[in-house]
């Protein structure tokens, strides 16, 4: 894909380095963490109960040394991020800065957001309409969403109660190595599959599925969320088209698309860890349908075309 002297969109959050607050929590993606300071017993006492005076002076003299380096350790105690100096957002927040992959990776991430901003923001106004932009939060590790905490191991995902998008970027090299996925195009449908989940936020069909998934048995709530999922591919589909037509593609770009579809179909993600099937699990889609679906959005360039609610998919 040809990208590099593109726009790139200001919707990215650079969360990387940065420790969620709050303590340790639970999360409907994965198990995360948070970083506490320890309480109770903590600190340096004489017997009387009090900090000795040099422990004070100790304590003084570490905060100053501490503020030179970069670091507020008010801010620490307050329960904000522990970061290292130098590495500042655009916002004033500082992340550390990767390595020249990573730092390529994340300007990549920003020029294919903005190629979906484009898009959308075309497709939206046609019909009369203003598109919501989401925003891209970038974090290595774990991290808070409005939707609970979330690991790496979680993989990519769209939170619906803040409306961003949460990405961990050593998730391409899992996708590379392990799923046999490689190319900036594949990375590409993975993060335009999940603003597909933010247009189908916007157009009701997400608040529907959580609210009708209440009423429904496991089996029926995953049937359901496969039509979803394969949605969001034909929705990455529409802008793989667009994108086409921008004339950015390059050869062997759509072939990698398709194939990170395939390769992260439910039936072939069963085969591989497990050795067999089970239908009933499906909840994305299997691989024939994701590719389908993918393919179905690109060939038409519609929203009409991703009905995968209607009929049989």
């Amino acid at each position: 894909m040809e990208w590099k002297g593109r726009r790139q969109s200001g919707n990215v959050e650079d969360q990387r380095g940065a420790r969620p607050g709050g303590g340790l929590g639970g999360s409907p993606f994965g198990r995360g963490g948070g970083f506490r300071l320890p309480g109770g017993g903590g600190g340096v006492r004489r017997a009387g109960g009090g900090l000795s005076f040099g422990t004070i002076i100790f304590l003084v003299i570490l905060y100053f040394v501490l503020r030179a380096m970069g670091i507020d350790m008010l801010q620490v105690l307050e329960g904000g991020p522990v970061n290292m100096p130098g590495f500042e957002q655009s916002d004033g927040s500082q992340v550390p800065q990767g390595s020249a992959e990573e730092e390529e990776m994340k300007a990549f991430m920003a020029t294919v957001l903005a190629e979906t901003e484009d898009t959308w923001n075309g497709i939206f106004q046609a019909s009369g309409e203003q598109y919501q932009e989401p925003k891209l939060v970038l974090f290595d590790g774990s991290v808070r969403s409005a939707c609970g905490f979330a690991s790496a191991a979680s993989g990519p995902f769209y939170c619906p109660g803040d409306r961003k998008v949460y990405l961990d970027m050593s998730f391409f090299d899992e996708l590379a190595q392990k799923f046999d996925a490689a190319g900036d195009f594949a990375q590409a449908y993975v993060l335009a599959h999940e603003v597909g989940h933010h247009v189908q936020n916007l157009i009701g069909v997400l608040p529907k599925f959580n609210q009708m998934r209440q009423r429904m048995s496991e089996v029926e709530a995953n049937q359901m969320s496969i039509r979803v999922e394969l949605q969001a591919d034909c929705f990455a589909g529409i802008w793989g088209k667009y994108t086409e037509q921008k004339g950015l593609l390059e050869r062997g770009d759509l072939e990698e698309a398709l194939n990170a579809a395939t390769q992260i179909g439910d039936d072939t993600l069963q085969k591989r860890m497990q050795g067999y099937v089970v239908p009933e699990s499906f909840n994305h889609g299997t691989s024939e349908q994701r590719m389908r679906w993918f393919q179905r959005g690109f060939d038409s360039g519609q929203m009409s075309a991703c009905d995968t609610f209607s009929g049989s998919i």
